[in-house]
């Protein structure tokens, strides 16, 4: 409950006071015009990035690979188009990580990490219907 709290109260607040402090150091207008561009960058960046992604994933599918890989690529690309359209310098930074492919792949290496270590403490259950 309390990363909720964090996560839709207080990153909006300090997303705020540094939109108002970049404003009063290159102005107002410029901070408008800075949101605009990067969620319009935003958006072609995640465009491109998905469909090479989606290329990818159908040419290993075509192959009888599974896709593991390129599927966690995209749910990245979408939380980071999604992160660039939302005004917010922090929300910014965190949108081109996640879509810039070398800096996605350090995220993928640490979400990976991340996700292993919580199996392995049983904070994540991972169920299989064996039916298929």
């Amino acid at each position: 409950m309390a990363k909720l709290l964090f996560l839709f109260i207080v990153t909006p607040l300090v997303e705020l006071l540094l939109l108002i402090e970049i404003g009063k150091a290159i102005g107002t207008l410029e901070v408008i015009l800075l949101t605009i561009v990067t969620g319009v960058a935003g958006a072609a960046l995640a465009k491109s990035q998905g469909l090479s992604v989606l290329r990818k994933t159908q040419q290993e599918m075509a192959e009888g690979r599974m896709p593991a890989s390129n599927l966690i690529d995209g749910v990245m690309i979408l939380i980071g188009g999604i992160l660039l359209l939302t005004p917010g310098v922090l929300t910014d930074l965190l949108g081109l990580f996640l879509l810039i492919p070398w800096t996605r792949i350090l995220m993928k290496k640490l979400l990976m990490k991340w996700m292993t270590h919580k199996i392995r403490k049983g904070q994540i259950h991972i169920h299989i219907d064996h039916r298929f």
